[in-house]
């Protein structure tokens, strides 16, 4: 019997879902004559939530809490089957893509509402919260989620899923221009954070991944003993992506770009390791490819493709059905 193709991508961020993108690479291995599995995938960034609710059969529930700017508004935390784990994604409530660019701005920025929304999640029952930081319009260390916290008088088990190993410190230097600041205002930045890591429980100053979510990761290490966990790690063992992987022909993988940070934690990265290492070849289909001829080859990738909308990756598929 013929083995399947595992379409294993992260979402196109700001462009397509993950799930939308497998869907589209799926029809094209199909419709090339292959058989295809689908199995979006996700880092502790933006779509996170959905890959872990579509896996794990989570139930969704909503709560009104504050923007990144302070208005209310409505956004999704999940809720296992268990009952007493939840998901709750930053980009639901404090997300860069809710605040039109004209009006980003990087210091008033707050987390507030996804400290809402662990509040919330507490609220419907659940004791362990997963708080996927990445895809935000903050660089507030954190602050306003623990505001919102220590507000509600709830302390549930957190566990972060976090997008990069970037430290507290070195957040608004790297974060800080994509969410609207300029070199001023990443100066300001900078002594904001150097102020409330001096003014922590626990300094977060030095340690891997407390910069993402601009330093929400690290603000929640900080002061309610957060624990911090690679995101794509944590979903691709979460969703069983090596017992898939093994039983699959080949895989297929993606995402909006491929670059240095790729190699550094990224879900593309960490599952073409994998793949590498259990001698599965794996082709990636991208929006932009900006890896170096020998960046490229570290990662191993049988092929890179290049496909910027659905019919685009459809049509990839098809080419990958009939090259393969």
């Amino acid at each position: 019997m013929k083995l399947p193709a595992l379409v294993a991508p992260d979402s196109f961020k700001g462009t397509f879902r993950a799930g939308e993108v497998a869907a589209a690479l799926a029809r094209g291995l199909r419709a090339g004559g292959l058989d295809a599995i689908e199995l979006p995938v996700a880092d502790g960034g933006e779509g996170t939530m959905d890959v872990l609710s579509r896996a794990l059969r989570a139930e969704r529930r909503t709560a009104t809490v504050s923007d990144p700017l302070g208005r209310p508004v409505q956004a999704v935390f999940a809720l296992l089957g268990d009952g007493a784990t939840a998901i709750v994604e930053t980009a639901q409530a404090s997300g860069l893509g809710m605040v039109a660019e004209a009006e980003r701005d990087a210091y008033a920025a707050s987390t507030r509402g996804t400290g809402e929304l662990i509040a919330a999640a507490a609220g419907a029952g659940a004791t362990t919260v997963l708080v996927t930081v990445g895809g935000s319009a903050t660089t507030d260390g954190g602050a306003g989620a623990v505001e919102a916290l220590d507000a509600a008088g709830v302390s549930p088990q957190l566990e972060v899923l976090c997008d990069v190993r970037t430290a507290w410190e070195d957040a608004p230097r790297v974060f800080g221009p994509q969410k609207g600041a300029d070199p001023g205002t990443v100066r300001r930045l900078q002594e904001r954070l150097e102020a409330l890591a001096a003014a922590s429980p626990r300094d977060p100053r030095g340690v891997p991944m407390t910069g993402a979510g601009g330093g929400l990761s690290g603000g929640l290490w900080a002061h309610h003993g957060a624990k911090l966990l690679a995101g794509a790690l944590y979903v691709l063992d979460a969703i069983g992506f090596d017992d898939r992987m093994r039983e699959a022909a080949f895989v297929v993988t993606g995402e909006g770009g491929l670059d240095r940070q790729t190699r550094q934690g990224k879900a593309v990265g960490e599952l073409a390791t994998r793949c590498r290492q259990a001698g599965v070849a794996c082709h990636a289909v991208v929006a932009r490819n900006d890896l170096e001829p020998f960046e490229g080859r570290i990662l191993d990738l049988e092929s890179v493709t290049e496909a910027t909308t659905l019919e685009a990756l459809e049509v990839a598929g098809r080419a990958l059905a009939r090259a393969v």
